[in-house]
């Protein structure tokens, strides 16, 4: 499998409201931590997750967490 695109080395830190969410996994969106469709060329798809109640996130934007869509930190040893 292809290596994602790093979009950045820092989380991506929101307040979201309840819903569903994509999350980028190849890096190439313009609209990160988020899915544009960008992945459309490449061989990856993106991740579906859900927010129950309003919260605080850390969402990954090196693509390499883990714990996906979560930062786990991994990309301080990027």
């Amino acid at each position: 499998m292809a290596e994602p695109l790093i979009a950045e080395k820092r989380p991506a830190v929101l307040e979201l409201e309840p819903g569903t969410y994509w999350w980028c996994r190849c890096g190439h969106s313009k609209n990160q931590p988020f899915c544009d469709g960008s992945h459309k060329q490449t061989e990856f798809t993106p991740i579906e997750f859900k927010i129950e109640e309003k919260k605080r996130v850390a969402l990954c934007q090196c693509k390499h967490s883990h714990k996906i869509p979560m930062c786990d930190g991994t990309h301080k040893n990027l």
